[in-house]
């Protein structure tokens, strides 16, 4: 099962797709429903981890004729990343000690917690995803 996923940090406003694959086609489909989501936007700002599909010279010149800006990641650096948290509070919700009688069973699990769960969390999702981030400076060897 592949979920594709965004979520605007400003009011925890999540948008998923389930594909069949993740590529490069798949991802600029996930675009085009950001840019209808987000008509009124000049740009679009999506920050994606280091996936080899995120990194194509075509996702990249596609993202930027349909004004969205990409934003990589550092490698290995999934703390950075808002949607991994977001991962991890679907998995405590539908996956985490559950056996799964089927695949079918598996799947509505996971779309039930991105169509009828995440609208009743939305304050622990604000709590738990977050871009509370600090800057520390080094320590100067000098």
């Amino acid at each position: 099962m592949n979920v594709i996923g965004a979520i605007e940090l400003k009011n925890i406003t999540v948008h998923s797709a389930f594909v069949d694959t993740v590529n490069v086609p798949t991802i600029l489909a996930f675009f085009d429903h950001l840019k209808a989501a987000y008509a009124n936007a000049p740009k679009i700002h999506v920050i994606l981890d280091q996936a080899g599909y995120h990194r194509s010279h075509e996702l990249q010149k596609q993202a930027a004729a349909k004004n969205i800006v990409l934003h990589l990641l550092p490698p290995y650096s999934p703390n950075l990343n808002p949607i991994e948290r977001l991962w991890k509070v679907m998995n405590e919700h539908t996956r985490n000690n559950v056996f799964f009688e089927s695949a079918r069973q598996f799947k509505d699990a996971i779309a039930h917690f991105f169509h009828t769960t995440i609208p009743n969390i939305k304050p622990l999702l604000r709590a738990r995803i977050n871009d509370n981030f600090q800057v520390i400076n080094p320590v100067s060897s000098g």
